[in-house]
């Protein structure tokens, strides 16, 4: 079983002068514990529900592209980018870009967007949900015929393209990875089945059992293998956990067919968290075999 570590707070950095060593700090540390992959929200505000709006939030590719370069072999995600902040073409060049600077290390995380706050306080179009799902589709499938040897036209509902040009082509074989979050099972899980490489769930183990149920037909109408998808699930780490408590949240997951856990909750000091307690939890997760979909 894997273990990801997802960043929502930059508030433990001090000021903003502290923020680009302490991000290097944390990366390095976890680059260093063995955590796999490292994730930052695609949010501009803060989110209402974790702090203040006017809490510290960085732009996430801009950090990514920081944390590539200086660190060797950390995978780097957002989570997840928001279909409706940049127009599909340009995002596709910008993950694009992280994954050629960083030697094939950078995946796409994609979601419809919801946070209607920082849309209309920085004037981005925010629409209805249905429209946000349309663009949504047309931005992976844009981002597809982008990183591939079609370098034609795209026509959609929402974005037209007259090229898609992207040179040079992504590093990593045979494209970046996607991951679709969300546990919509009307349309979410359905792109998830349709394009997905993997999903992310913020659910308990049980309510992500219900979801691979749906997903599952999902995949049988499309004619997929569920198992070809990574599933993910955010294991939110309490502040007073041991490593006893983190292996035994993630191999709740692990019994329903979680095969990597994206933890959070660093607290005020994510360096020493790191150290004490998510590497620790890393070598003993290596030896969990998630539950067979």
């Amino acid at each position: 079983m894997y273990l990801d570590l997802h960043v929502s707070r930059f508030k433990w950095a001090g000021a903003p002068s502290a923020i680009g060593p302490g991000v290097a700090r944390l990366a390095r540390a976890a680059e260093n514990a063995g955590v796999r992959t490292l994730s930052f929200m695609d949010h501009y505000f803060q989110m209402e529900n974790v702090g203040p709006a006017e809490e510290p939030m960085l732009e996430v590719y801009t950090a990514l592209g920081f944390v590539a370069g200086v660190t060797q072999s950390l995978r780097l995600r957002a989570l997840v980018t928001g279909a409706t902040y940049r127009h599909p073409g340009l995002l596709a060049k910008i993950v694009t870009t992280l994954d050629v600077l960083s030697g094939g290390r950078a995946e796409l995380g994609i979601g419809a967007a919801w946070y209607e706050r920082e849309h209309v306080g920085l004037g981005v179009p925010f629409p209805p949900i249905a429209e946000r799902f349309g663009r949504l589709e047309e931005t992976i499938r844009i981002c597809l015929q982008m990183w591939s040897d079609d370098n034609g036209p795209f026509a959609g509902t929402y974005y037209q393209l007259a090229e898609t040009l992207c040179s040079p082509p992504p590093v990593s074989s045979p494209r970046p990875s996607i991951l679709i979050g969300g546990g919509g099972e009307k349309k979410t899980l359905r792109l998830v089945a349709q394009y997905g490489d993997a999903c992310n769930f913020y659910v308990p183990p049980e309510g992500v059992a219900h979801k691979l149920d749906v997903l599952r037909g999902h995949c049988d109408a499309v004619g997929r293998d569920i198992r070809e998808i990574e599933i993910t699930a955010i294991l939110n780490v309490a502040s007073d956990w041991t490593v006893d408590d983190m292996v035994r949240g993630a191999e709740a997951y692990a019994a329903v067919g979680v095969s990597t856990v994206v933890a959070s909750g660093l607290g005020g000091d994510p360096v020493a968290r790191l150290e004490e307690l998510f590497g620790p939890a890393v070598e003993r997760l290596r030896g969990v075999r998630p539950q067979m979909l």
